[in-house]
Parts: structure tokens; sequence; C-alpha cells
């Protein structure tokens, strides 16, 4: 047995059993990954895969403990590849975030700037995506941290933290009639055009649970996942945003527009960090996490990922 083996069974699981998009992924070809597959499950002595003809339909039980054994394998020779490259430069790398737009966009340049200060020879790749895209990215090590509002906590795979807390704020054209209002109530929104984050973004999760508690329905006209679209639609006088508040913080303001605090009437969010649970961390992944809250520190994360992150949740 050897790793192309492994590399292949864990592929054709990730692909939905689809060995043609496995082999795709793996720069191979369909019979090799098949051919690959079937001496290791001759070596072993059992099936891992139920066929139907040549097609392979599920994971047999067997199959699901070589998985696991695979899973275990393949991380500890990432990780040994990483402990190579970490001792062998100590200074250089890439740096691979997966992250939501809103992340990227507005909270991650300072880090990511104090990060190249302090690491000149680092590159940084920047993988946008959902929050269960985020989650996807860790498990299958195209980034070593991720950082995202939703979800994250749903992966028994990942090792998530608390980084920090944000609400959402309100945004209008400054002739809208809610601006001159005091206090603006749940059922003043349910009553004009909103426009906020797509359902799998940015705490819209929050969102629909308040006004599903005040049995509202909420009139959304349109949803995005750039909070600068939004921003866009609301200038254009279709509706009410909803956004995080850092898109309308310091040069994130749109003079054109007014922001109004929103955690009475949605809470408040809790942004986390996240990396796949028993891999080995850098010491420039270690700074960068440092770099993103005060609540995280090299100590604190590298005991979270020896399992005792239960007592740093908020």
């Amino acid at each position: 047995m050897n790793l192309h083996q492994f590399r292949f069974v864990q592929e054709a699981v990730r692909r939905n059993l689809n060995l043609t998009e496995a082999a795709k992924a793996l720069h191979t070809s369909q019979p090799g990954v098949s051919k690959a597959i079937i001496e290791l499950e001759e070596e072993l002595g059992i099936e891992i895969f139920a066929r139907h003809g040549k097609r392979i339909k599920r994971i047999t039980e067997p199959g699901a403990q070589v998985l696991k054994s695979i899973e275990v394998i393949l991380r500890e020779v990432n990780n040994l590849k990483r402990i190579g490259e970490q001792y062998a430069a100590q200074d250089s790398g890439t740096l691979s975030i997966a992250t939501t737009h809103t992340q990227a966009r507005y909270v991650l340049p300072g880090p990511v700037a104090r990060l190249r200060q302090a690491y000149p020879k680092v590159a940084v790749s920047l993988h946008q995506g959902s929050p269960d895209q985020v989650a996807k990215m860790l498990i299958e090590e195209v980034a070593e941290i991720g950082v995202a509002t939703e979800s994250l906590t749903n992966y028994p795979d990942l090792v998530t933290l608390p980084c920090y807390e944000w609400q959402h704020v309100l945004v209008f054209p400054y002739d809208h009639p809610l601006v001159a209002q005091e206090r603006i109530s749940l059922e003043d929104l349910a009553h004009v055009p909103l426009i906020t984050y797509h359902p799998s973004f940015t705490g819209r999760t929050r969102i629909d649970q308040a006004f599903a508690l005040r049995h509202l329905r909420p009139n959304i006209v349109l949803e995005a996942i750039d909070s600068d679209v939004i921003k866009t639609y609301v200038k254009l006088g279709m509706g009410v945003g909803i956004v995080a508040e850092m898109a309308m913080q310091g040069d994130n303001a749109s003079p054109d527009l007014v922001a109004r605090p929103g955690a009475q009437l949605f809470g408040h969010n809790l942004a986390r960090v996240a990396f796949k649970r028993g891999s080995y961390l850098r010491q420039f992944v270690l700074r960068f996490a440092e770099l993103l809250s005060d609540r995280l520190s090299r100590d604190l994360i590298l005991r979270a990922m020896a399992g005792n992150s239960d007592e740093y949740d908020i």
C-alpha cells in the first residue's frame, strides 16, 4: 500500500464516489484511480466500496474504518511537511486563509498587512466563500486558518475559537422617513423593502430569527454576499440595508448613507477563527491568529488544538 492509493480513496469520497471527478482533481486518469483502489482493497482483503457493475455505489462498513485511518495518515503526512517547512525556512512560506467576503474586505486587511511586515517572505493566499465552504476548505486542507461568523461550530473536524463580536447596522439614504424616527422597531422594518445578505452569509440567521420571534415576515427585495453591493442598491432607493457594522466604519462609511445600530433588534454576532483538528500550525499561522483578536494567543490556540477549546468559548 502507498500514499497514492490513500489519496485516491480519500478524493473519491470527497467527489461523491465519482472516480472521473476524483481523477480530474488529482490530475490523473480514471482507470488509474480505479486500479489503485482495487489493488488497495486486495491488499487489505476487504472491499472499501460496494459496487454495482463497475460503478461505486457506497462505502462499506469496513471501508468507513479504512477511511478514518487514511484521514489520520494523510493528515500526519501533511503535518510532517509543515514541520519540515517550518524548520527549513523559519520565516517564509504561504499562509492560506479561508474566509467570507465581509471578513476579507473589512476585517483582514489590517492583520494581513501587519503579518507581512513581521514576515515579509510569507505570501498570503485568500480563499473566499460561504461559511460552509470555508469549513470545507479547512477540512480539505486548502487553507490553514478560517474566519467566519456562521456554521464553523457545526463541524467536529474543526477547532474553533471566538474571535470578536459585531453587530448589524441599518443603512438608509438621508431622505428616508425612518431616519428621523428616534427608535426603529422590527415592525417598522417589516413594512419597508429590505436589502441584506444571502441566508448563508454574515449573520443572516440572526436577522431571520429576530423577525420570526415576533411573527413578522420581512420584505427582503434583494440578497447579496457583498456589503458594498447592498449599499449600492440602498443608494438607489430600493430599500433599507442591513449590513455588518464594519462595512460602515471608518474609511468604509458612505457619506451619502446614514447608519443606525441594529444590536437592539438583531443582537450581537460572534466571528470565529477555525483550524483543522490535529493539524500542525506554523509560527506565522499562530502569529496571524494573534493579530486577528486580543482574545487569541499562541498558548490558547495550542491548548485548544490539544483538545481543550470549550473553556475558551463564550
